[in-house]
């Protein structure tokens, strides 16, 4: 399962790479780099959905499940053919189910993991040698995570994706030590609640009236389009500036398990 189609659009001498780019964050981050002069390939696992994307924007589609190896080599592969890559943008993942401890799935779990960890580290190993080439001459390349605020503080229903998500936010803090010395900045973006299409909707198991539950009565909760937005800044900074860590929540939203629901007014007033 790869294919590619490349359409005719604004160009830029950089190019990355954004994950998980069907839907959510990732197709917000494919719009935002475009829009911002980067040539993009989406990567996903749903063709039509990439390829409606790249009639869109002009960015590249390219279909894979990159929890499989071979087609992450398959990915590698095709970018080394197709020009310098500069920037490797990880959104793809997700969670699975609110279970307790207690009661956790062990499937559900290894497929946070797989999602959200191992995929990362292996596609984060085949193309650095790329990213690498491509800092050099006095350049800078990125690679940069999203994971989440479940990664920072624990909740009662999240131990999975906590799990997951604080395994994965170790890869980024690890290789920025690894990398110190190189032209290569590492960057951690960890959103709160984002009110997207499908991250709760799959969560839940398809459950629409459960899943649009965890969103009512949140004014004005982050949309896919806000973290975008962030991540195309972080990309977009002077290549000396490296924002280690950006944590985004809605005003609304204090920490994980402490969510205003009604509008938000100062003290004091009716």
């Amino acid at each position: 399962m790869a294919n590619s189609v490349t359409n005719d659009g604004p160009q830029n001498s950089r190019r990355a790479v954004v994950t998980g780019a069907s839907t959510g964050i990732g197709e917000a981050t494919v719009r935002a780099l475009r829009a911002s002069g980067w040539d993009v390939v989406g990567v996903a696992r749903r063709e039509d959905r990439l390829q409606a994307l790249a009639a869109e924007t002009g960015s590249t589609a390219y279909a894979a499940d990159l929890t499989d190896a071979e087609q992450i080599a398959g990915l590698a592969e095709h970018l080394a053919e197709t020009g310098p890559l500069h920037a490797v943008v990880h959104v793809a993942g997700g969670a699975r189910g609110t279970e307790r401890v207690e009661d956790g799935s062990a499937e559900k779990w290894r497929w946070m993991f797989e999602a959200n960890v191992l995929a990362v580290q292996q596609l984060t190993a085949a193309l650095l040698p790329q990213l690498r080439a491509a800092a050099g001459d006095g350049g800078h390349a990125d690679l940069l995570f999203l994971t989440s605020t479940a990664a920072r503080q624990a909740y009662p229903g999240g131990s999975g994706y906590n799990a997951a998500k604080a395994a994965e936010s170790m890869i980024p803090q690890v290789l920025r030590q690894e990398l110190n010395g190189e032209p290569i900045r590492v960057t951690e973006i960890a959103p709160g609640l984002v009110h997207t299409e499908e991250f709760t909707l799959r969560r839940l198991g398809g459950d629409e009236v459960a899943a649009e539950a965890v969103y009512a009565g949140v004014e004005a909760p982050l949309v896919a389009e806000d973290v975008a937005d962030v991540i195309a800044y972080a990309l977009n900074a002077p290549g000396h500036v490296n924002l280690d860590l950006v944590v985004i929540r809605p005003v609304a939203q204090a920490a994980a398990h402490l969510l205003a629901r009604g509008p938000l007014r100062p003290r004091g007033e009716d």
